[in-house]
């Protein structure tokens, strides 16, 4: 979103494109120097001059290399900005592989989050990948003694003229030398949409083979020679606790108990940590369980989940608390309104519960700290762990895994704290592993939020205004305050923790106003999860656009499209919102012929439907989803029967993976809508595994029909957005099937029942 700027856009301060041959291949590099001469290129890239960021390799033999900083935790990301580069390149794709970096401040920006990735990469590679391509043709040009305008390139052969040349060979025998201004970068002649052959095409993904055939390594299968292994004692509260005393004379009793460890951490992520260490995992879990810690907490231990949401709610009462993200004259259009209506909706704690529990394998070598690890924001946690080792953020590297899913949870790495704490007390390598009760306590988990919508109609129908107060706990700015930006009315945001509430319906005076529950960041470490804010905030938005509608005595999907007209700032912009509202009634159109929307369903179902720009106004994916459910009246159980979606997410890059990220947000939305949720009581999450944490399970997947329109739009993203509107879809068919507003997620029976008696009470003899 544009109010994030500075983590969002990689803003780096390199001045040319660098193209050069190494000795051993072909190399695409961002150079620092702003002016070099063309002679230069071979000796800066042979050199490492200028520190040169390397985007891609093509070596003697022909293999493409493409270098990828975005983790792959089964969204087939590398897959997707290697087919961008290798289009742009002409590469042949049988020839092309994927390598996740190491961190390193070359890279620029470290992050996968957000759906950012296609979205922010892809300008980029097609500018590495065309710039590889002219520079392999004109050199072609003078082996083959072809102008080049007789020469093209495909599946990496330049041919033209009667004769052709590989890719291989040029490298083989060309002097590939050649520099780029930034300004003839953005001047390059990238590809129509209709002569691509990779991008939007089914190809195989890259990363498939080495997740089924055991090849692939993730954090936990981490081996460093000497290491030990360590499991960690989670003190009562996240924040809050000291350790006064530790007796561990009953793991002592353990055959590879070698002692435990108090951490003394100066970055103040894991205070009143205690680790048990051992020669194996499993002899440190149960020393960790035997081990008899005792703390002193501070106030946080006593807090609840309903204390949390008391709290919010007092805050949203007090009109002049928060910031203003959306600012319009509200109070003017409320006086004059002929009605208004008012809700509140609510959320529960939710965890990650990734498939690969916390882990982080740390050593000192040559002087520098390596952390093994998976992460998603490499950026982020490198300055917290040179803080916590004492040392300057150049002696610190995170090596690069596959992750068994992140789902926001790796965004924050301080689980990578704590080995490092480890390693540099014990003088060797250390491997700490999480069970799985210790990763839901000390989960960044999503924050209970709370909201209260507004809306005022004139004596027509006509929407005056609309207020969206949300409280929650801000990741943000608990963990990367210098980021964000300041509201309407100057005071600083979470932007992850609002998005979705500044929508593009057209509603006379809009106020969206953004609240931190301070509690919250006190008494546990908030965080980003799968969709992050607009998990929340589109579960109220599009639940209160139906509310609107029924008030109105109008047909849902009339009002919203009645909204989305485009005027003012909801007309769109270039480059990534082109269209603006306009797209989004397009999504909702083509899902309402999908779906049979009007048709007439059996008794006691329903069809509800929920539409959303993903999360972040300047880069919005149009999605619409429509929900088949029924309700069971005598039990309150809810079954849904079918799914539908459909996506305007711009041009698909990976057509495959779309589809496969589509699918899993729309489940994940469902999970979240009607199975998973916990409670904070007493400092600390109710429920520590999956006995008591109940995701949804494979018995109740409903049929899903997904679509994507068919668009040459800038590409945006995928990972989250369908997740937004299951949800609310979900609840507005409950409402149209029995008549039951719920308004608290997750979507429990006892919700349903409690809900009917009032709705069978209003209906009609």
């Amino acid at each position: 979103m544009n109010e994030m700027t500075p983590p969002r856009g990689l803003r780096l301060s390199r001045r040319s494109f660098l193209i050069g041959a190494a000795g051993t291949g072909f190399v695409m590099a961002f150079a620092r120097a702003a002016v070099f001469l063309p002679e230069q290129a071979q000796q800066v890239v042979a050199e490492g001059g200028y520190d040169p960021d390397l985007w891609f390799h093509l070596a003697p033999d022909g293999t493409v290399t493409v270098h990828v900083i975005r983790a792959e935790m089964g969204q087939h990301v590398g897959t997707a900005l290697a087919r961008i580069l290798a289009d742009e390149l002409e590469a042949d794709w049988a020839k092309v592989q994927v390598e996740h970096v190491d961190s390193d401040p070359k890279w620029g920006l470290m992050v996968t989050g957000g759906s950012w990735s296609v979205w922010q990469s892809f300008p980029q590679l097609s500018q590495a990948g065309a710039a590889g391509r002219i520079t392999l043709i004109e050199e072609a040009s003078k082996l083959l003694n072809v102008p080049v305008a007789q020469l093209s390139a495909r599946n990496s052969v330049v041919s033209g003229g009667g004769r052709s040349i590989g890719y291989a060979e040029i490298v083989q025998r060309g002097d590939l030398r050649r520099s780029w201004s930034a300004e003839a970068l953005k001047a390059l002649p990238i590809k129509p949409p209709d002569q691509r052959r990779l991008v939007g095409v089914d190809t195989r993904a890259l990363d498939i083979p080495g997740k089924t055939d055991g090849k692939g390594v993730y954090g936990i299968d981490a081996r460093i020679e000497g290491m030990v292994h360590a499991a960690p004692v989670v003190p009562p509260t996240r924040n809050g606790s000291k350790v006064a005393s530790v007796d561990d004379a009953a793991a002592k009793q353990l055959k590879g108990y070698q002692g435990h460890l108090v951490l003394d951490d100066p970055s103040g992520t894991v205070p009143g940590w205690v680790l048990a260490v051992a020669d194996s995992t499993w002899t440190a879990f149960q020393a960790a369980a035997l081990l008899k810690v005792q703390w002193t907490s501070d106030n946080t231990a006593k807090v609840s989940e309903q204390d949390l949401q008391a709290h919010a709610a007092g805050l949203i009462d007090d009109a002049k608390a928060g910031a203003r993200v959306v600012e319009g004259p509200v109070e003017d259009a409320f006086a004059k309104a002929a009605r208004t209506i008012q809700a509140d909706y609510t959320t529960a704690s939710v965890l990650h519960f990734q498939l690969e529990p916390l882990n982080a394998t740390a050593l000192l070598k040559d002087g520098v700290w390596e952390i093994h690890t998976g992460n998603q924001w490499q950026s982020l946690i490198l300055p917290t762990l040179a803080k916590a080792l004492g040392v300057g953020e150049d002696k610190v590297v995170l090596r690069t895994y596959l992750l068994g899913g992140g789902f926001g949870r790796r965004l924050n790495g301080d689980y990578a704290v704590p080995a490092a704490l480890a390693a540099k007390a014990l003088g060797k390598p250390v491997k700490l592993t999480f069970a799985r009760p210790d990763d839901a306590r000390f989960d960044s988990f999503r924050s209970p939020s709370l909201q209260r919508l507004r809306m005022g109609f004139d004596a027509q129908g006509k929407v005056l205004a609309m207020q969206h107060d949300a409280c929650a706990g801000w990741p943000t700015q608990v963990m990367a305050p210098a980021l964000m930006p300041k509201a309407k009315n100057g005071v600083a945001y979470d932007p992850f923790a609002i998005s979705g509430a500044d929508h593009w319906y057209t509603v006379g005076a809009h106020r969206v106003r953004a609240i931190t529950n301070d509690l919250a960041n006190r008494a546990f470490r908030p965080g980003w999860l799968r969709s992050v804010g607009p998990g929340w905030t589109n579960w109220a938005l599009e639940s209160f656009m139906d509310e609107a509608a029924h008030a109105l005595g109008a047909d849902p999907l009339q009002f919203r499209l009645g909204l989305l007209d485009g005027a003012g700032d909801n007309a769109g912009s270039a480059p990534n919102a082109v269209g603006g509202a306009s797209r989004q009634a397009g999504v909702l159109r083509h899902l309402a012929g999908l779906c049979g929307w009007g048709q007439a369903l059996p008794a006691d179902t329903g069809l509800g439907l929920a539409t959303s720009f993903g999360q972040e106004r300047d880069m919005p994916t149009w999605v619409a989803c429509a929900a088949r459910v029924h309700v069971d009246r005598a039990s309150g159980e809810v079954k849904v029967e079918k799914l539908w979606v459909v996506t305007d997410c711009g041009t698909v890059v990976h057509p495959d993976g779309a589809l496969a990220q589509t699918e899993g947000a729309c489940l994940w939305g469902l999970s979240m809508a009607l199975y998973e949720g916990t409670t904070f009581e007493n400092g600390q999450v109710r429920d520590h595994n999956l006995n008591a944490y109940t995701p949804l399970r494979m018995a109740d997947v409903p049929e899903l029909q997904i679509e994507f329109v068919a668009s040459t739009q800038a590409a945006v993203g995928l990972g989250e957005p369908a997740t937004t509107v299951v949800a609310p879809a979900i609840g507005n068919a409950i409402f149209r099937a029995v008549g039951a507003r719920v308004r608290h997620l997750p979507i429990t029976p006892a919700q349903v029942l409690a809900a009917l008696p009032a709705a069978q009470a209003k209906a009609p003899a």
